[in-house]
């Protein structure tokens, strides 16, 4: 079993910036992608950011330029920095990753006021 914990969400001015990051439970140093998913209600769960365990990223359309993950192997942990925030951001954020099976965190509130 590996616990996924997020934390850094809250409530933000349209322009501004949070981080949020990504504690597990277990090493993460052999797991080959580690992503950002954000949901809104209605809508599928979506793939904002992924970082291979080579440091290779890749990004949704719409947070390109404005969103960096990260990952630190020494603290099993994951970033997700996000600038230029708008209000379209606004959504609960997981992190997710497949360690043997497929786990995800319980989520962090991001809302972005216009």
């Amino acid at each position: 079993q590996v616990q996924l914990e997020e934390s850094g969400g809250g409530l933000v001015q349209a322009g501004g910036s949070l981080r949020l990051a990504c504690a597990a439970s277990r090493s993460i140093f052999s797991i080959n992608a580690m992503g950002w998913y954000r949901q809104t209600p209605g809508k599928q769960r979506e793939l904002v950011a992924s970082i291979t365990s080579g440091g290779r990223t890749n990004y949704a359309d719409s947070v390109k330029g404005r969103f960096t993950i990260s990952r630190d192997n020494a603290k099993n942990t994951v970033y997700l920095q996000m600038s230029s925030l708008k209000p379209e951001d606004t959504a609960v954020y997981y992190c997710g990753a497949n360690f043997g099976s497929f786990y995800w965190g319980q989520g962090t509130q991001v809302t972005v006021s216009a």
